[in-house]
This record gives structure tokens, C-alpha cells and sequence, in this order.
């Protein structure tokens, strides 16, 4: 394959210390999740690089299937816990369609070839659940 874009991270400290980038300005504070330390945490930013990911990949679903409508993309990120430390995440991406003569049903297909093409999903299918859902406004 082609790579299209290449970038890296730097952090330091962990949850709560700084990430940088090599190709951009953006440095973040990291905070961990429920604190009161002014930052973000990593669930946060997968959340929003997973609903962009995703987004776009519906917009290359709608094309593939000639398909015209407008939609937001929600993504939540739970961090669970188990017994022993045992981490693990979970996603629920939901999609709001509007603006289309489609079927619930027909809009829920477009989600599930979208959550196929979309490569956060191929990166964590089998690792993390993630659950795709839609409702037409």
C-alpha cells in the first residue's frame, strides 16, 4: 500500500504530563479522566480521531452508493476497569441522518459498510468492542 500520511507523537509524563507533534504546533496537557487538572486524556482524543475517521468514511460510503444525506457523527469511549489493573476500552459510534427519503434500515446499512471501511475500525476490530448505530431525524 501507498502511504498517504505519516506523523508522531511525542509524550512525556504519561496521563499527566504533554503530547506534542512532529508536523504540527499542537501540544496537549495530558490529564487523567475525572481529575480536576486542567487537560485532556487519551480516551477523549480517541473519541474525536475515531468519530472523524469515521465520519469520513460514511462520506466515502454515501458516494460508493450514490447516496445524499446529511449526518453527524457521535463517538463515545469508555475506559473499563477489571479485577488485578485489567484496562480495556469500548466504543459506541452513533450516526444522525437527515435530510433523506432513506429508511432507518437503509441508513443503518450505509453505517455498518462505513464501520467496514473506516481504518480505526480495522485497527481495533477484534480488539476493543465497538458498537455502530443510527437514527434518521
Amino acid at each position: 500500500m501507498k502511504t498517504l500520511y505519516s506523523t508522531k507523537s511525542t509524550v512525556t509524563g504519561g496521563r499527566m504530563g504533554t503530547a506534542t507533534l512532529s508536523d504540527s504546533d499542537l501540544e496537549i496537557n495530558m490529564a487523567p479522566p475525572g481529575g480536576n487538572q486542567k487537560g485532556n486524556n487519551p480516551e477523549q482524543l480517541l473519541a474525536m480521531g475515531y468519530g472523524a475517521c469515521f465520519d469520513s468514511a460514511l462520506g466515502v460510503v454515501k458516494k460508493m452508493e450514490d447516496a445524499r444525506f446529511g449526518s453527524t457523527t457521535e463517538t463515545s469511549v469508555d475506559l473499563l476497569q477489571g479485577d488485578n489493573h485489567e484496562y480495556k476500552l469500548s466504543v459506541k459510534i452513533h450516526v444522525i441522518a437527515d435530510n433523506t427519503d432513506l429508511s432507518a434500515d437503509d441508513i443503518q446499512k450505509l453505517v455498518e459498510k462505513a464501520h467496514e471501511v473506516c481504518p480505526y475500525s480495522k485497527a481495533t476490530r477484534g480488539n476493543i468492542d465497538v458498537e455502530v448505530s443510527s437514527e434518521v431525524k
